[in-house]
């Protein structure tokens, strides 16, 4: 080749490149630069990757990789770049992260494959992957990174309430917590769907593999096409918010706001059909939800869920595993701690301290300690006599520790306990099924207990608790289809009737001193003179019509319930209840194999022209998974990931109705900080 072409290849290659680099700096997230120099001793870190797309490799690709940052609105602090050679491959060394436990994860910025020799692009492609996290190479040395469109939609999705503008950053445990996750959905090792998604009770088992692939195959027409960014950035815009300037962005905006034109990303998505297997009909919304089931051997039943400050999952069973529904079990001896990427925290599960059979009850205090109620549950022909069992309350430390005796603690008149809480300053309160009474734990003192009753039928079957700011117990009476209203120190304030209330269980209290209300409409709970089969016969097959009187009621702090309950066609047969941190309220289901979202009283955290009350999530459909069954408990982690317990199969069998899995959907919700005590706050 003449010398002079070879110049004026090599200056319009370097043209070329400048421009892109000046483009893609344009279209960067605001960034703080590496700056100061990392601690004397501590080497920099070598990555080895390769960036590819529905269409290959990704030549010239501007590859950074950033520290998250640590609070909300800090700039991610970027740590090193590189740009990938003709075949998509970078070699990068970069300065270690700050901050102790910081999120590092890595983004790719190219134009659509048609655009690749223009200097200027309207819509740039960001691909990304999370670090923190991923397997190595088992002598500390990072393995080959792959970026795909897979592992750009597993970390939008995972950490979609820390993104913006393209960048990542919020408070501890939040963003390290979502980083754990997105190894769930992909391996940033082959750019493909990780292991643990592709494998049961996840794989061809639920539609989520099928959802993810799609997903990612939305987001191949932004890679291949200019015409195809267009569209997808003008999909992916929340209703009243800002339209994403990149991919990592548009991804995050459809995690948060997964119904917003279905139909329009999955036609998108059947553009360019890249990954398989792949959905064949348009979601409702586009969720994951991922199913957790321990080491495999442990979830039976599962009631509810309590999450520690760092953000572990503490759950309390039913019943024993058994994997055979037709063989007996009895209570549930085990005290469940799931990391948040479902694996079993060190030393877990834990046994001792009277735990038998818990229900719904299962709450942190402020030093860090466990309780678990002890209803008695067991299956039909247990050979124990769950009498002497259903009297007691549990207790652990943080780690796991039984600190109550082996019978349990027992002064307090406890009887078949459900729901409990502790207020900020230790004071545990608990509802007592089968007794029409409560206890006040003060101080979570045990020997302190006193147990309170409530005569006249003003509360029967006591279910749920929970905490207002001003320290006040309020308490669902299943039975009496009332809200029994406690002052700290244990006096009884007012009973709360009307607004729709029926067949109440589930409460929770929103950061304003507001409470929602879960009105089964049907359920009887099985306490008192209630059974497991009446429960049953009750509730009827899954997926039927609403129980008559399902709903949501609102109390205000003043007690005078809202005009009228809050119904929806998801709304079906509602249990638990959860509010995230921006105060809207979220409804377990324990029939429909959904959960709701309504828009609460804080309406600027709504979409624009939302009441309070009103659905968020599809009117008639919620937000589905045929990876539940039926669910009661519903709680918010630091992540923003929604969080139910799979408490009965669909088709329960009395001898071992539980189910096996608690189900995670993925960046849903406004993080919470955690433990929850009283009020729920913000992270």
């Amino acid at each position: 080749m003449p010398m002079r072409v070879r110049m004026r290849r090599a200056h319009s290659r370097a043209a070329l490149t400048a421009a892109l680099l000046a483009v893609a700096a344009a279209f960067a997230p605001a960034v703080a630069a590496a700056g100061d120099p990392h601690p004397a001793g501590v080497p920099d870190v070598r990555r080895d990757g390769v960036v590819r797309g529905a269409a290959g490799p990704v030549p010239g690709a501007l590859v950074t990789v950033y520290e998250a940052g640590t609070g909300w609105g800090e700039a991610p602090r970027r740590l090193g770049t590189a740009r990938t050679d003709d075949r998509g491959r970078f070699h990068l060394t970069h300065t270690p992260p700050r901050a102790p436990g910081a999120v590092v994860y890595l983004t790719a910025d190219t134009p659509p494959a048609d655009d690749r020799r223009r200097a200027h692009r309207p819509e740039p492609v960001r691909l990304a992957a999370v670090l923190t996290g991923a397997p190595d190479a088992g002598n500390g040395r990072p393995r080959r990174i792959t970026v795909t469109e897979r592992t750009t939609v597993a970390a939008g999705f995972a950490l979609a309430q820390f993104t913006r503008d393209g960048g990542v950053a919020g408070p501890w445990p939040g963003p390290r917590n979502a980083a754990h996750v997105s190894h769930n959905l992909a391996d940033v090792t082959t750019g493909g769907v990780s292991a643990f998604l592709a494998a049961p009770p996840n794989g061809a088992q639920t539609s989520t593999l099928r959802t993810f692939n799609s997903l990612a195959d939305a987001l191949a027409a932004c890679t291949l096409s200019t015409r195809g960014c267009t569209d997808l950035l003008d999909t992916a815009r929340p209703s009243g918010g800002p339209r994403p300037q990149n991919t990592l962005q548009a991804v995050a905006d459809i995690a948060r706001a997964p119904g917003t034109h279905p139909a329009r990303l999955f036609e998108l998505a059947r553009r360019h059909p890249t990954y398989t297997p792949a959905l064949d009909t348009a979601p409702t919304a586009w969720t994951l939800a991922l199913r957790y089931e321990g080491n495999g051997r442990e979830i039976d039943g599962p009631g509810n869920i309590a999450f520690d400050r760092g953000g572990d999952a503490w759950i309390v069973n039913n019943y024993t595993y058994g994997a055979d529904p037709r063989q007996p079990v009895c209570g549930g001896r085990q005290l469940l701690r799931l990391r948040p990427d479902g694996r079993d925290a060190a030393g877990a599960p834990y046994e001792g301290g009277g735990l038998y059979g818990a229900g719904y009850g299962v709450a942190f205090g402020p030093d860090g300690d466990l309780w678990a109620t002890n209803f008695g549950f067991q299956g039909r022909g247990c050979a124990l006599d769950p009498d002497p069992l259903f009297r007691s309350v549990s207790q652990f430390d943080a780690h796991g520790r039984a600190l109550s005796p082996p019978q349990g603690w027992r002064q307090g008149g406890y009887v078949q306990p459900q729901g409990a809480l502790a207020a900020p300053d230790g004071t545990l309160w608990v509802a007592n099924c089968g007794s029409r009474s409560v206890t006040r734990i003060p101080g979570g003192r045990p020997e302190r207990a006193r147990n309170i009753p409530v005569g006249g039928g003003a509360l029967v079957k006591p279910f749920g608790v929970s905490l207002d700011g001003r320290g006040r117990a309020w308490v669902t009476g299943n039975g009496s289809d009332s809200v029994a209203v406690f002052a700290p120190d244990g006096s009884l304030e007012r009973t709360v009737t009307g607004g729709g209330l029926r067949r109440p269980l589930g409460i929770a209290s929103d950061s304003e001193g507001n409470q929602w209300v879960s009105n089964s409409g049907a359920v009887p709970v099985p306490c008192e003179d209630g059974t497991a089969q009446q429960l049953a016969d009750a509730v009827g097959p899954a997926g039927g019509p609403a129980a008559d009187g399902a709903s949501v009621t609102l109390i205000h702090p003043d007690g005078t319930p809202a005009a009228g309950p809050f119904t929806a066609g998801s709304l079906t047969l509602p249990w638990g209840i959860a509010v995230d941190g921006s105060d809207t309220v979220w409804v377990a289901d324990f029939s429909g194999q959904r959960v709701t979202r309504l828009c609460g009283v804080r309406t600027a955290a709504c979409p624009p022209g939302h009441r309070t009350g009103q659905p968020i999530s599809p009117a008639t459909a919620g937000y589905g998974s045929d990876g539940l069954v039926r669910n009661t408990g519903v709680q918010i982690d630091p992540s923003g990931n929604v969080w139910l317990a799979n408490n009965w199969e669909l088709d329960p069998v009395q001898t071992n109705p539980g189910g096996h899995q608690l189900v995670l959907f993925v960046g849903l919700a406004t993080p919470v900080r955690t433990p929850l005590i009283g009020q729920p706050r913000a992270l």
